[in-house]
């Protein structure tokens, strides 16, 4: 089995932090967030690893390498231009070949191996899992409806949900999916889905299962997630990276990276980025903050002061 990893978004939601550094590279917990989706691949016994690039393909060649420093053998080829996840998918095509293989959305984090539904795909012979996880509002979601351990429907975030399973940012695919993602179509929204391929597949006759997931999922996108996901992985504490240097009273939450300054009144709930030179007045409370910055008052704010030599 091999892995892809998709990792050509360009970060809108965590402007203007992306702007200088690609998200799948944001640390969280002081480590890349991709290093989280090469953890599962070995956890997987999955070393071979796509990893599908958009503009940021430079900083994420000079920042991963060949991989073998993170335990994987690196390939990367680039989505010319982003029409949804099926799109991105085809431009692994040709690394993939005639394997199985693991499709791994770049800002997820699990806070369980995934090596289960991997020993689940190929006990059962599918030609699809994915993972799915019951939410609370499965609106936001593509949603799976589930009939006698079968995927026999799939939405892309339906008006009214026919269940409460969301696809959880993981799937794993035989060569099956090829000619279903040929035959697609852009959606309303003018994006070749995934979720309309799988949906192909499942009408095809093919054996599409659900790999039921009850640990914490994470989708590090936004700002509130991704701080979410740093507190889930510091068990809520305090992390400083080396050669870091701190004055201000640290509260709960607070990750500081190798070779930052802070200098700040208290610092809560915050990420500051490695090689920052942070100084504040006041409080930093809520933030991701990264560069050089002054300031009196930061709350609740994205920031990437002028860029650091």
């Amino acid at each position: 089995m091999k892995g892809v990893v998709l990792a050509a978004g360009k970060g809108t939601r965590l402007f203007p932090v992306t702007r200088a550094v690609a998200k799948p590279l944001l640390p969280i917990a002081n480590r890349m967030t991709i290093q989280y989706a090469f953890d599962q691949f070995g956890r997987c016994g999955i070393s071979d690893v796509c990893v599908v690039v958009g503009e940021s393909e430079e900083q994420m060649r000079d920042a991963l390498g060949d991989g073998s420093r993170f335990g994987v053998d690196l390939t990367y080829v680039r989505q010319t231009t982003p029409k949804g996840l099926a799109h991105a998918v085809g431009f692994a095509r040709e690394f993939v070949g005639d394997d199985d293989f693991m499709l791994y959305l770049g800002d997820a984090v699990y806070g369980e191996s995934l090596a289960p539904f991997a020993a689940q795909f190929q006990e059962q012979g599918a030609a699809n899992l994915n993972l799915v996880k019951a939410v609370d509002d499965p609106k936001r979601f593509g949603v799976a409806t589930v009939e006698d351990g079968r995927i026999v429907k799939l939405v892309e975030k339906p008006a009214e949900p026919e269940s409460n399973l969301a696809m959880a940012g993981m799937y794993i695919f035989g060569p099956q999916i090829w000619p279903c993602i040929d035959r697609l179509e852009p959606s309303a929204r003018g994006e070749y889905e995934i979720t309309d391929a799988i949906q192909l597949l499942v009408e095809s006759g093919a054996l599409v299962i659900p790999g039921v997931y009850d640990g914490e999922w994470f989708d590090t996108g936004t700002l509130d997630s991704f701080l979410e996901t740093s507190r889930f992985l510091t068990d809520g504490g305090v992390l400083v990276g080396d050669g870091a240097t701190v004055s201000a009273q640290m509260a709960a939450g607070v990750v500081i990276g190798s070779g930052a300054t802070v200098v700040a009144n208290r610092i809560e709930n915050s990420v500051i980025l490695p090689d920052a030179d942070v100084h504040v007045t006041g409080d930093i409370r809520g933030c991701l903050l990264g560069g050089r910055i002054n300031a009196d008052q930061l709350e609740n704010t994205i920031r990437y002061g002028e860029m650091l030599e």
